[in-house]
Formats: structure tokens, C-alpha cells, sequence
């Protein structure tokens, strides 16, 4: 994925609506994303902000291993993926978390 041709829909997989992340976005006007296990920080900030119309400030990444899980008498593991922290400057925001 080159950082000047993004596509957004191939960064951002999905927002992750969870109480804690309620909590960031009220507290700290921060947003929860699932993303794309190849895309770096750049990719992430350009790739919502075009998406979204708004200004990005700050982007964290973690990655979650996926956990081993039994199925009867068979082991396995879930993926591993992407999660992004997205910072907003102060007084923007996106309209499709609210009231969610």
C-alpha cells in the first residue's frame, strides 16, 4: 500500500464500537479502528482523514494475537490483527460514532 495512493477501504477494516472506546471518544476525542495488519500510522491518518473529512492529530497501532482455541479434540488459532488509536484535533469529531 503506497502512502500516496490510498485506498481507505482496504486501510480500515471496521471501527471497533466498545465502552472503553465510548469512553476515549467523549473523554479524549479518540476513535477505534480495526485495521489493515500491513498499514503504518501514515496510511491510517490519510486514509481517515479523506474518509471522514476531519484532522488527524495522532495515531497509535497495537496488534492483538490472536488466542488458541479448542474445538473438541482440535487446537487452533485465530488470526492476528490490527488496532488503531486515532486522535482527532480538538473540536472535530465523526458523525458516525455519535449515539452509537
Amino acid at each position: 500500500m503506497s502512502e500516496l495512493n490510498v485506498n481507505v477501504y482496504e486501510v480500515l477494516r471496521r471501527p471497533l464500537l466498545t465502552e472503553k472506546g465510548q469512553d476515549m471518544r467523549e473523554e479524549d476525542g479518540k476513535y477505534l479502528f480495526e485495521v489493515a495488519p500491513s498499514a503504518n500510522k501514515i496510511e491510517i491518518a490519510k486514509a481517515v482523514e479523506k474518509l471522514f473529512g476531519v484532522r488527524v492529530k495522532k495515531v497509535n497501532t497495537l496488534v492483538n494475537r490472536g488466542k488458541i482455541k479448542r474445538v473438541g479434540r482440535f487446537m487452533g488459532k485465530r488470526k492476528n490483527w490490527k488496532k488503531a488509536v486515532v486522535t482527532l484535533v480538538e473540536g472535530d469529531y465523526i458523525d458516525l460514532f455519535e449515539g452509537a
